[in-house]
């Protein structure tokens, strides 16, 4: 295969299997990712994912505050990419830098366009009920994900299956998506599909707010939710006054005529919620503060008395 000069954008963890493969497979001219920012309660200035991979391979690493400067477009325009690689970068690329590679600017994104567009794709995904998601190379234009489809390969959303997990199979997936991709560019097969605007749907930013429980809602739809939230942000519901995290459930048989939100039972693995439609079985979450633990350990450890009932 023909080694192509390319430029990567990539930020987190996501990107990393990505630019491990562009290694592999091609002359990575540099690696462009977000300013280092403070973390913790000390805010110490930690680097992104992306950098740590860089370092160790000695590639030469670009962090701009703003990739549309001037300054940096000029800096750009000198590295002569042959193609730029963008995975979940973080900044929007102005025209003027979509101009700049000979051969465009590809990315990989984390659901199969045109649904899923923006921000959140995986989370989303499983928050929504999909039975199956994927990875969609595309080359950029100007919009939120909507340039010209390359390649496709989908994956399972199996019943229980977290944001978390899903997310480290779909890193792995992205880097063969764009080891095909990058193949058929250097042969000349790579054919463009446009998208199709009428089937596209919308995966914004995440907030804390996003994971309130609403118990109103189907057991099937709130067991979506946390496990979709699962690990950022989390989905939290209040009981006598404490906030807490909700980190595992499961979809119970069964309808019940008690209020949604209220507590009806501890089972030997969790305890039984009633939900708008069905009932939900909490198996792990989290107390103010505290560390996450099974339910019952929970119980166990600070004690509940049944019947409670949930906030919504």
């Amino acid at each position: 295969m023909k080694k192509f000069r390319v430029l990567f954008m990539g930020t987190p963890d996501f990107a990393v299997p990505c630019l491990a493969r562009l290694v592999n497979i091609a002359d990575v001219i540099g690696v462009v990712t977000q300013p280092d920012k403070p973390k913790g309660r000390g805010q110490r200035l930690l680097p992104p994912p992306i950098k740590f991979f860089a370092v160790e391979h000695g590639l030469p690493i670009y962090q701009p505050i703003r990739v549309k400067t001037a300054e940096f477009v000029g800096k750009l325009k000198e590295l002569a990419p042959d193609l730029i690689v963008v995975v979940a970068f973080g900044q929007i690329l102005s025209r003027e830098i979509l101009s700049i590679p000979r051969l465009g600017c590809i990315n990989v994104h984390a659901s199969l366009l045109p649904r899923y567009r923006g921000a959140a794709p995986i989370q989303w995904a499983i928050v929504r009920g999909e039975k199956e998601t994927g990875i969609t190379t595309m080359f950029m234009d100007e919009g939120l994900d909507t340039g010209d489809m390359l390649l496709k390969k989908s994956l399972p959303i199996t019943a229980d299956m977290t944001a978390a997990e899903l997310h480290d199979k779909m890193m792995e997936l992205g880097a063969d998506v764009l080891e095909k991709t990058l193949t058929e560019l250097s042969t000349g097969t790579l054919r463009r599909i446009p998208q199709d605007d009428a089937a596209s749907t919308y995966a914004p930013l995440l907030s804390k707010s996003t994971g309130h429980i609403a118990w109103d809602k189907s057991a099937q739809e709130i067991h979506d939710l946390v496990r979709g939230l699962n690990s950022w942000p989390g989905a939290y519901s209040t009981l006598r006054g404490k906030t807490f995290k909700i980190w595992r459930t499961k979809v119970v048989d069964g309808e019940t005529a008690v209020t949604p939100g209220e507590i009806i039972s501890q089972t030997k693995t969790g305890l039984l919620v009633a939900a708008g439609r069905g009932t939900l079985e909490i198996i792990e979450l989290q107390a103010p503060n505290g560390k996450k633990m099974t339910a019952n350990d929970y119980i166990r450890g600070h004690g509940l008395e049944i019947p409670a009932r949930f906030d919504f």
